[in-house]
């Protein structure tokens, strides 16, 4: 149940009000329990980097993380 504590919406504004606390439940709803969910492709890691990383060794001093 809603109560609205202070103010005084408009029928519109409440309708707006109910709409996104319904959308919320319904996503948290359709998420199953217990399981993560999958990550963002913004924090990819593989997004930031792209190539693999030299590896050490008698000339990795020579070689710069910048591809040739």
């Amino acid at each position: 149940m809603i109560k609205v504590v202070r103010g005084n919406p408009t029928p519109e504004e409440l309708a707006a009000a109910l709409a996104v606390v319904q959308a919320r439940a319904a996503a948290t709803a359709s998420a199953a329990s217990g399981a993560p969910e999958p990550p963002e492709g913004w924090s990819d890691p593989s997004r930031i980097a792209r190539h693999a990383l030299p590896r050490p060794g008698a000339h990795a001093w020579s070689r710069t993380y910048w591809p040739a």
